[in-house]
Order: structure tokens, then sequence, then C-alpha cells
């Protein structure tokens, strides 16, 4: 058996300004982890150590780069974590070989053209920064797989976005977008896109070209529509569109036939699509803060749905579909404007085990002794070691 040599490693801690001059000769260092120090700058002899393979930066005070970083011809490696970084030199994309750049938690304000260079990245973590715009030479990192861009203040995506083929992480939650490319399209590799809390009120057509998508979250936009190309995303299971303005939903949501998810609370609701009821696979619909008046028949097609959450609405009656639904667990209808007798059909939900009818001023009791008698069997909760009344969320009708 052959004993390689161990790989030359130095580690410090406890460091403050400034790193000797001669870190430079160590020529064969191949991995230096100066994380948790308190340096501001790096000296120009850092460009010496032509074998370095990994640079962990992590938690200092760095302002700044040398130029001379652009000489670490074999830097794979580098992590510039939690500083405070208000630019990258041109000279970083002089690393040919680099395949994951950390830069989360700095200031950066803009990226340099010379980003583009990095041939061989495949992560790039910019989360946290102070980002308004990316280069059009983004576009050339076509081995990048994930890119993280979150807590940034971008309000726009390059074109050259849709370049990225190999990605299959791209996070842009809390940013100030307003539009995305029509390029988004050409990412036919991801399975989640997260836009959360943006400033976004349409999509592109182009999004249905998503084929491998599989999670879709919307939350937190401006959202009034949505374009009828949405329902080419066969394979998205998790749709978040919830706290927008969406007053309507276009037929074409229907076709999502592998969605299990649906989350549409706080939007501007009148009315759902009968398509709605061709999604025989949804498990979860969230209806909650919105402004229904009734809810379609076809509702009573979706065979596999779980939890119905129809808070705060304007409902004023229920479709008896509603009562075929053999799965459901929870029916939530708080605040609404249901009155008179609670309908019986609802006695046919074999597996409800939470019913939630409280704040519907109009509501009266069961329209029969049977479904009133189910409807006390609902109300006890069994938990590991004890029995807990739910009973303060029905009419007072049933507590007696």
């Amino acid at each position: 058996m052959v004993l390689k040599p161990p790989v030359p490693i130095c580690n410090f801690i406890g460091l403050s300004d400034p790193l000797p001059p001669e870190i430079g000769n160590l020529l064969n260092l191949q991995e230096l982890d100066l994380s948790f120090n308190r340096l501001t700058i790096l000296p120009a002899d850092i460009g010496g150590l032509a074998n370095l393979k990994t640079l962990d930066l992590f938690a200092n005070q760095l302002t700044s780069l040398p130029p001379e970083i652009g000489y670490l011809a074999n830097l794979q490696v580098l992590d510039l974590d939690w500083n405070q970084l208000t630019s990258l030199p041109e000279e970083i994309g002089n690393l040919i070989n680099l395949q994951e750049l950390n830069v989360i938690i700095n200031q950066l304000a803009s990226l340099p053209p010379g980003i583009g260079n990095l041939s061989s990245l495949q992560e790039l973590s910019l989360t946290g920064n102070l980002l308004t715009s990316l280069p059009p030479e983004i576009g050339n990192l076509t081995n990048l797989q994930e890119l993280y861009l979150e807590q940034n203040q971008l309000t726009s995506l390059p074109a050259e976005i849709g370049n990225l083929a190999s990605l299959y992480h791209l996070g842009l939650e809390n940013n100030q977008l307003a539009t995305l490319p029509a390029g988004i399209g050409y990412l036919v590799n991801l399975p989640e896109l997260i836009l959360v809390d943006n400033q976004l009120i349409s999509l592109p057509p182009e999004i249905g070209n998503l084929a491998n998508l599989q999670e879709l979250n919307l939350g937190y936009n401006q959202f009034s529509y949505l374009p009828p190309e949405i329902g080419n995303l066969a394979s998205l299971q998790h749709l978040g569109l919830f706290n927008n303005q969406l007053t309507s939903l276009p037929a074409e949501i229907g076709n999502l036939a592998s969605l299990y998810h649906l989350d549409l609370e706080n939007n501007q609701l009148t009315s759902l699509p009968p398509q709605i009821g061709n999604l025989e696979n949804l498990q979860e619909l969230y209806l909650s803060g919105n402004q229904l008046t009734s809810l379609p028949p076809e509702i009573g097609n979706l065979a596999s749905l779980q939890w119905l959450v129809l808070d705060g609405n304007q409902l004023t009656s229920l479709p008896p579909e509603l009562g075929n639904l053999a799965n459901l667990q929870s029916l939530q209808l708080i605040d609404n404007q249901l009155s008179g007798f609670i309908p019986a059909f609802l006695s046919n939900l074999g597996n409800l085990s939470i019913l939630y009818l409280s704040e519907n001023p109009g509501l009266t009791c069961w329209e029969t002794q049977e479904a009133r008698d189910w409807a006390l069997s609902l109300i006890w909760y069994e938990g590991p070691t004890c029995f807990f009344p739910l009973n303060m969320y029905l009419p007072a009708c049933f507590r007696n």
C-alpha cells in the first residue's frame, strides 16, 4: 500500500491585521482557513499561493480583495461570507477553475463583468447583499447549477439568465423584481422557483416551458392575473400564490394534474373556475381571506382533498357536492356569511376530524338529528395522552 502525503493545510484563528507577507511563500499550500478572524485586508502576497485550492475567509471584516487574488489559478472554493465587501475585483474572473464562490451577507452593490469568465463555476451564493442588477455576462456561466440571490435589491434580471441551462436552483425571494425576462422559460431543469416577496405584477408566457418545475412560490407579490400558460406546468406539485391581488384564476389551472398543494390565501377572488374540479391529486386547498360568495359544484370532484380552508370569505351557502369529499380531514369555514341550518350532507364526510364553523352569525343548527350526532362526534380531539374539546369552534347548539 502506497501512503499519500497529507494535503498541506493551514488553519489560523485569532488573527488581526496584518497577515505577514511571508504567507505568500507557502507555495505547496492547498487549503487555507482564515475564517472567524478580524482581518480587514489581505496582502498582495496572497497571490503567490499558486497551488491553493480552498480559501476560507468566512466571518472577517474584509472591505476589499487585492487584484492579486486573480493569480490563484488553481482555486476551486472561495468563501467570503459574512464580511463587508462592497465590490469584487475584475481579476476575480481569472479564477477559471473556481467551482464555488460564496459571498453571502456582504455589501456588494454590483458584480464585475469578469464574473462571466468563471467557466467552471457550479455554485454562486450572493444572498444578503445590495445588488440592484446583474451583469449580462452572468449568462456565460453555463456550468452553474445553484444561484442564490435572496435578500438583495434586484429590480430586474438580464435576458441572459436564460443561458444558464444547467441551473437547478434559483433563489430570488426578497428582492424588488417587477418583471421576469422571457428567458426564464429556458431554465428547463429547474425543479423549483421561489419568488416570494417581490413586486411582480405578471409572469411571462414562457413560464409554461418549465416542464420539470415541481414548486412555484409566488407569494407576497402583486399579481392580479395568471397567464393561461400556467396550465402547461405538468410536473407542478406545489403552487403558492398567497398574498397577491388575484381576482380570478384561468381555466387552465385545471390542467395541473400533478398539483397537490394550492395556496391562494389573501387574494381578491370572488369565484373559482369549474375546472378546479379537475385537480384530482390535490390534497390541500387554502382559500382563506378572499371574497368568495359561492363554490362551484365541481369542487366535489376533488377526490384526494384532505384540507380545505375557507375562513374569512363571504360564502352564504355550500354546494351539496361538498359532501362527496370522502378523504377530507379538515374543513374550515370560520368568518363567512353562512346562515340557516347546517347542511346534513356534511355528515357524509366520513374522514373529517376538524370542522370549524364559528363566526357565521346566521348559522343555527343541523337540519337532522343524525347529522347533529355526527357533529358531536367531531368535537373531541384525541391527543397522545388526553382528550381536548374543540367545540368552542362550533355554534352553541352543538354544545347542548
